[in-house]
């Protein structure tokens, strides 16, 4: 193999190396992935098993795609754009292959995407063979062709310009900033990633919204997604301009999804005129999200003081410290008056009145998964006046 590619992992200034790099966390993925096709047939879909499937899955469905776009966007159209004679006739020869390989190995992976999700969450152990081992032949054929004619020959063509403008663009594709590149204002308009790691249809969701809502809850908590409990909540003031912000749901069943806070808050005041809310939970590491509306109450004061006094000590003094929403001169004011209550109340701080929870009683929950090309997946259940759900697929 070509060792024209530098080995240590290098800043985008060195676009050519960066593309090596690429390739070494390809190959450790791809020998992962046969690894875990003979740990399968012994020890099935054991924790060693989805950890390996996880790790395989987070790669090719979050990093492997930039590296197509590098060359498909931006080092193969700089190559064409610059090569004679040889050079070029090469190029046009094996641009389309390497094309061709880029749709070939992407459907290949859409076959084994199924079988690891099912491997990840426990729910399967079967990974097809013959797919694997075509998915990893293709890779490397893919990686070794451009290794020993692309890259020696981007370094032999490109001056310090065009390195520059590569590395550039390989950089505002993974999100990071460029002093060369255009203003963020301009640039929002170009951020896209499309979607492809599940699908969701209407023979494989449960019967009730909340039996689903807890399925998908756990995978959140199986793929480590970053609060997954985190949710949007809006809510509407008495002219009918909505607000909202993030709060952290603290329970979920049959009853709806209860969060706690400030009563004599903005949102707090909004809810108690509006009894009307929005939710959406978005885990982006998973490609879903979770719109949930309908009327709000509030819990019981048991149920508040419940979860009050299961609040680390300094978290409900603040609480008590806390008029939420309301203006104040200072940090240090702050700081003060919550200073003022640890003394006054010491260990056992009682429930403030104006604290405590409230409660959205589904209505209409819809959940969302991302598909390819913005062709998502979504399906919205309905409650009846019977209190009986109906559910059907909207158009994405």
């Amino acid at each position: 193999m070509n060792n024209l590619l530098s080995d240590p992992a290098p800043d985008f200034d060195q676009p050519v190396a960066v593309l090596k790099h690429c390739h070494g966390r390809i190959r450790k993925q791809l020998a992962t992935l046969e690894k875990l096709l003979g740990h399968l047939p012994e020890h099935g879909a054991d924790e060693q098993a989805r950890q390996a499937a996880t790790a395989v899955l987070k790669y090719f469905d979050k990093a492997a795609h930039l590296h197509h776009e590098d060359e498909e966007q931006d080092l193969l159209p700089m190559l064409l754009a610059v090569a004679q004679g040889e050079d070029a006739a090469t190029l046009q020869a094996l641009a389309p292959l390497i094309l061709q390989e880029h749709k070939e190995m992407d459907g290949m992976w859409q076959d084994l995407h199924e079988q690891l999700t099912a491997i990840a969450d426990g729910s399967g152990a079967q990974l097809s063979a013959s797919v694997v081992r075509r998915f990893v032949q293709s890779y490397q054929g893919h990686m070794e062709r451009e290794e020993g004619i692309v890259a020696p020959m981007a370094l032999r063509l490109f001056g310090p310009d065009q390195m520059a403008r590569l590395g550039g663009a390989m950089r505002r594709r993974r999100g990071l900033d460029d002093p060369a590149a255009p203003d963020i204002g301009e640039r929002v308009a170009d951020l896209r990633k499309d979607y492809g790691q599940a699908r969701l249809d209407e023979g494989d969701v449960a019967d009730d919204p909340i039996v689903q809502f807890t399925r998908w809850f756990e995978e959140a908590l199986k793929a480590e997604v970053n609060e997954p409990n985190a949710m949007s909540l809006a809510t509407v003031d008495d002219d009918g301009r909505p607000t909202s912000r993030i709060v952290l749901v603290k329970q979920f069943d049959a009853r709806g999804f209860t969060w706690y806070t400030n009563y004599a808050s903005q949102k707090g005041k909004q809810l108690e005129s509006k009894p009307f809310a929005a939710l959406l939970f978005f885990w982006s590491e998973l490609e879903r999200q979770v719109r949930i509306e309908g009327r709000v109450e509030r819990t019981s004061a048991d149920e508040s003081d419940k979860y009050f006094n299961s609040r680390p000590l300094k978290s409900r003094l603040s609480a008590i410290a806390s008029e939420q929403s309301e203006p104040i001169a200072n940090r240090a004011a702050l700081e003060q008056h919550y200073e003022e209550v640890a003394r006054r109340y010491g260990e056992a701080p009682p429930r403030p009145q104006h604290w405590g929870g409230f409660r959205l009683v589904p209505e209409r929950i819809e959940f969302w998964q991302g598909r390819r090309s913005r062709f998502h997946d979504r399906i919205v259940y309905t409650r009846q006046e019977d209190g009986l759900w109906t559910r059907q697929r909207l158009q994405p």
